[in-house]
């Protein structure tokens, strides 16, 4: 994608942010490195009270950044989780790549199984999820070869998205056609979803319908991510080398350098939803944001 002349740069700690007129930074933010030494930072997402919880994928952990500040391991083994959203109910929803499921896990840890495969068959690897304000979810399957599996091959007959009705019974393919589909999210009025198909590199909005199918797709922009958020101004939070912002109209207004060599996932996060948490390789990083997150728990 081709970058706007900035209008405005603010100077980080660590690298430079780039932004149209009054962009989504804090003015004088500066990008913080909260904590480091991971192998592989994924799935960042946050609660109520803006705690932050994501996963060490290598590792096996879940960590929890708490919204006062402090780390600590929420839970050790993690089936592996990659990318997570909580429910209204607190739980949190997990793509546990270890056997391929999708757990719901409550405050204290308990884990239940959601579902595993489609039509009898293992899916490939949930990947990413957002859950819709009705209940239901909607999440990802690409392929991506995993140490810990022992099958090669991918076990559907595709990468799709896939969504799961509110009573957990019903799960359906809501796209057929994608190269590889990653980071998602929707709308909090759930009447729109935000799909990246990183094989392809491109983004896509989708509407929503009724009966919880997609409609309308529509593209975004050339730009293809791993993980994705969503702020209270409408614009989109796509990750790779650093993270883009992209408003509405499909145009990057942002970039936030970030000095790893990649970034896989973006959430807001702490007290007022206000700050920026990115997880990026073997570090976990945050920046405050004039904007707010879209999807802030309550």
């Amino acid at each position: 994608m081709k970058s706007l002349a900035p209008a405005i740069a603010f100077t980080l700690g660590i690298g430079i942010v780039s932004a149209q007129d009054i962009g989504p930074i804090a003015p004088g933010a500066t990008l913080q490195k909260a904590a480091g030494d991971f192998k592989f930072t994924e799935g960042p997402t946050s609660n109520a009270k803006g705690d932050v919880f994501f996963t060490d994928q290598p590792n096996d952990r879940i960590m929890k950044w708490a919204a006062g500040g402090g780390l600590s391991t929420f839970m050790q083994p993690a089936g592996r989780s990659n990318g997570m959203c909580f429910d209204a109910k607190g739980n949190l929803i997990a793509c546990a790549d270890e056997n391929n499921e999708l757990w719901s896990i409550d405050p204290d840890g308990k884990v239940t199984t959601i579902l595993k495969e489609y039509l009898g068959k293992r899916l490939n690897g949930p990947n990413d999820v957002w859950v819709h304000p009705s209940g239901a979810m909607y999440f990802t399957d690409p392929f991506y070869k995993r140490p810990w599996w022992q099958h090669k091959e991918p076990p559907q007959d595709g990468q799709h998205v896939y969504r799961l009705a509110p009573d957990g019974k019903s799960l359906t393919r809501v796209t057929t056609d994608l190269v590889q589909p990653n980071g998602i999210i929707g709308t909090p009025d759930g009447k729109r979803l935000f799909v990246a198909d990183i094989g392809a590199k491109k983004t896509y909005r989708f509407d929503i319908a009724p009966d919880g199918s997609l409609a309308n797709r529509a593209l975004l922009c050339e730009l293809g991510s791993d993980g994705i958020t969503l702020d209270d101004a409408g614009n989109l939070y796509l990750t790779g080398k650093g993270v883009f912002v992209i408003a509405p109209d499909g145009k990057e207004i942002a970039h936030i350098d970030v000095p790893e060599k990649w970034c896989a996932n973006v959430s807001f996060g702490g007290p007022d939803h206000r700050t920026l948490f990115i997880t990026a390789t073997t570090g976990f990083y945050s920046i405050k944001m004039r904007v707010k997150g879209a999807n802030a728990a309550k």
